[in-house]
């Protein structure tokens, strides 16, 4: 099997080209063409060898919820040409990703276990395990850093700031609950939980719009919805489909993404293992196995969609 770590197009009509984590985006004037490649991060690293599979896992999966949550807030995408490919309008982003918890895992977890109580602002009760769902939803923003480590920020923060005007950052907050409530409901429909997620928005002609992808393995976490409340009771883990199996490997292999740590080797079957996962939880958000392709020409294919549908 082959992955896409990288593409190098030069396009007619092209006005600019970045290169993130994960994604290459090609622009042409107000519109953009985002690649999905199978490059992973993790800490905000990109780990050494791409995934196979994984950008088209995660492409069409994002499609499928943004037109699910179209009736909550407009979104970027024109069209997706390709399992690859997502064409949009190129919108202005806030420099705020809107991080939406419905239960303590991950990044809050071990914030809590560290003896914190308090997390971008937001108050959290005493006496929570690893895994319990929260009283309510809450928001812990980060800063969205297109170099380096996002950083947790409060709502306050980001006002008093400006990095976000309060009118729009209230907009944003009541959108984030809504998608979040919407994407618990699509899970719910699959067996699954929304743990938790992030959502980033962009401004366009003034107009707020939901950009990048959603409800995604890379953006979110989910729990196997049967079994969750035995598994908590007796102190067991959680099975989870998301990408913190990757930062759990990592964590005991020694890596964090901080200074001085080395990337554990990522041997064939670690990267089979995760592409494996990736295949798997698209089965359960979309409900039949995500088709075989035909890898030979997949660049030129990759290519041709953008030109016709830029064009």
């Amino acid at each position: 099997m082959q992955a896409i770590k990288e593409t190098n197009f030069k396009f007619k009509g092209q006005t600019g080209f970045y290169r993130g984590k994960v994604r290459d985006v090609y622009y042409f004037g107000d519109k953009m063409a985002m690649v999905a490649t199978d490059r992973i991060s993790a800490f905000d690293v990109v780990l050494p060898r791409a995934i196979p599979d994984k950008g088209r896992v995660l492409n069409q999966i994002a499609a499928f919820n943004l037109t699910a949550t179209k009736p909550i807030v407009s979104n970027w995408v024109i069209a997706t040409p390709d399992p690859n490919v997502t064409i949009g309008f190129k919108c202005e982003t806030f420099a705020v990703e809107m991080v939406v918890r419905g239960y303590l895992a991950g990044h809050a977890w071990r914030e809590y276990k560290s003896g914190k109580r308090k997390i971008c602002g937001v108050p959290l009760p005493d006496g929570l395990k690893e895994n319990d769902k929260l009283p309510h939803p809450i928001i812990t923003p980060t800063t969205k850093a297109s170099v380096g480590h996002d950083e947790d920020i409060s709502r306050e923060e980001i006002i008093s700031r400006e990095i976000v005007s309060k009118s729009d950052y209230e907009t944003l907050e009541d959108y984030t609950f809504k998608l979040f409530s919407k994407g618990s409901e699509l899970a719910a429909n699959r067996n699954l939980i929304l743990v938790d997620t992030k959502y980033e928005f962009g401004k366009q002609n003034g107009k707020i719009y939901l950009i990048d992808e959603i409800h995604t393995p890379d953006s979110s976490r989910y729990f196997y919805k049967e079994g969750y409340e035995q598994r908590q009771k007796i102190g067991e883990q959680q099975k989870q489909l998301s990408k913190e199996f990757v930062r759990q490997w990592l964590i005991e292999n020694g890596f964090q993404g901080k200074d001085g740590q080395q990337v554990p080797e990522m041997t064939d079957p670690i990267v089979k293992n995760i592409s494996d996962r990736y295949k798997e939880l698209y089965q359960q958000v979309i409900g039949q196995p995500i088709a075989e392709i035909n890898y030979s020409n997949i660049l030129e294919r990759i290519e041709a969609s953008i030109v016709n549908s830029i064009n």
